[in-house]
C-alpha cells in the first residue's frame, strides 16, 4: 500500500531535496553555453570588453561563452532580460554605469532594482569619457566651447551613446552648470553617433576615450578634455575637467558582470574566480591596455560596495538633469 506523507512532511522533503542538489549542480557548472548580454549596440567599450574576456572564460570554464547586444532604453532592456532570466549562472550581464547607476533613476517604473535584480560578481575595468568636437568647431578647449555655443546664439546639437547614458548626463550637466543652448541627440550605441559626430552632423558630444583614440589620431575628431581625475596614458597631454574648472564632469564609467539575484554562492564564487583569473590574461591585459581601459581586480564583496556607491554618487547629478528614459 502507497504510504502518504503528511503535507509539510512533503514540503520539508522537497526543501531538503533542493538544497542537497543546489550544491552538486554548482558542482558540475558549467555544462552548457553562457550567455553575456551586452546592453549596447557593437562597437562600444562594453561590447569590446565582453567579447574580449569571453576567450579566457572559455578556457576557463570549458563551455562556449557568447555575446549577446540587447540596446535600448539607456541599457534598461538588456539589463531587464538577465534580471528576469533563470540565475542559473548561464545569463549574464555586462554591467556598466549607464543600465545600474543611471538608467533605473530615469524609468517610472524602472524594470528591476540595480542592487536586488543582480548579484554584482566582479569589476572588469574602468574607462573615462572625452569631450570632443567635429574639426570645423573653432575651439581647442573646453571653455574656448563653452564660449563658441553662447556666441553662435542657436541651439547646438551633441551627442551620446543613449538616452540615459553618461555622455548624456555629462551633457546635461554641463548645458545647465553653464547655461548653454545645446540639444541632446541620442543614439543606438557610440559607433552610430560618432560617425555622424566625424560627418559633422553633431559639434560635439562626450564618450569613452578608448574607442575614439583612432578618430582623434586621424584628426577626424578633436578632443578637449578627458573626464577622469587624471591624465590618460593614451593621451597625456590631454587635460583632465578638473584642470579646466569643471569638477561636476568627472565620471568614469565601470565595466563589470553581474548575474540574477538569487545565483547560488558556489557558482557565483566560480564564476568570480574565473572572471579574475582571466584579468591576468597576457592577450587579454593586451588587447584592454591598447584600448585604454584600465583592468580592476576586486573581490565580490568589494564590487557589490563599490556598485552601491556608484549609484548613490550619480544619483544627484541624474536627478538634477531632469532627463527620463520613458
Amino acid at each position: 500500500m502507497q504510504m502518504l506523507l503528511p503535507r509539510r512532511a512533503a514540503a520539508a522533503v522537497a526543501t531538503l531535496a533542493i538544497a542537497i542538489a543546489t550544491p552538486a549542480l554548482a558542482q558540475d557548472w558549467p555544462v552548457k553555453p553562457i550567455r553575456i548580454v551586452v546592453t549596447f549596440a557593437p562597437g562600444g567599450s562594453s561590447d569590446v570588453v565582453a567579447r574580449a574576456i569571453a576567450i579566457p572564460l572559455q578556457a576557463k570554464l570549458g563551455q562556449p561563452v557568447v555575446v549577446e547586444n540587447k540596446p535600448g532604453a539607456g541599457g534598461s532592456i538588456g539589463a531587464g532580460d538577465v534580471a528576469r532570466a533563470a540565475p542559473d549562472g548561464y545569463t549574464l550581464l555586462m554591467s556598466n554605469t549607464t543600465p545600474i547607476s543611471l538608467a533605473p533613476a530615469m524609468l517610472d517604473p524602472a524594470p528591476y532594482d540595480p542592487i536586488k535584480s543582480f548579484a554584482h560578481v566582479s569589476l572588469v575595468a574602468t574607462v573615462p569619457d572625452v569631450v570632443m568636437v567635429h574639426p570645423s568647431v573653432p575651439v581647442k578647449t573646453v571653455p574656448e566651447l563653452v564660449t563658441w555655443i553662447k556666441a553662435k546664439g542657436e541651439t547646438i546639437n551633441f551627442g551620446s551613446g543613449g538616452i540615459g547614458s553618461i555622455g548624456h548626463i555629462l551633457g546635461e550637466t554641463f548645458k545647465k552648470e553653464q547655461g548653454l543652448n545645446i540639444e541632446h541627440i541620442g543614439y543606438r550605441g557610440s559607433a552610430p553617433m560618432i560617425l555622424d559626430l566625424i560627418g559633422g552632423r553633431l559639434s560635439f558630444s562626450f564618450d569613452t576615450l578608448p574607442q575614439n583614440v583612432p578618430h582623434i589620431r586621424s584628426e577626424k575628431l578633436r578632443p578637449l578634455a578627458v573626464t577622469s581625475r587624471q591624465r590618460h596614458a593614451l593621451m597625456p597631454d590631454l587635460p583632465t575637467v578638473l584642470e579646466v574648472g569643471m569638477p561636476n564632469l568627472v565620471a568614469e564609467n565601470f565595466i563589470g558582470i553581474a548575474a540574477p539575484a538569487g545565483i547560488a554562492a558556489p557558482i557565483q564564487q566560480k564564476l568570480h574566480a574565473a572572471i579574475q583569473a582571466s584579468l591576468t590574461h597576457d592577450a587579454f591585459k593586451a588587447r584592454l591596455a591598447e584600448l585604454g581601459l584600465t583592468v580592476q581586480p576586486m573581490s565580490q564583496p568589494d564590487f557589490q560596495a563599490f556598485v552601491e556607491a556608484q549609484i548613490k554618487s550619480w544619483a544627484p547629478a541624474v536627478k538634477a538633469s531632469g532627463a527620463k528614459l520613458n
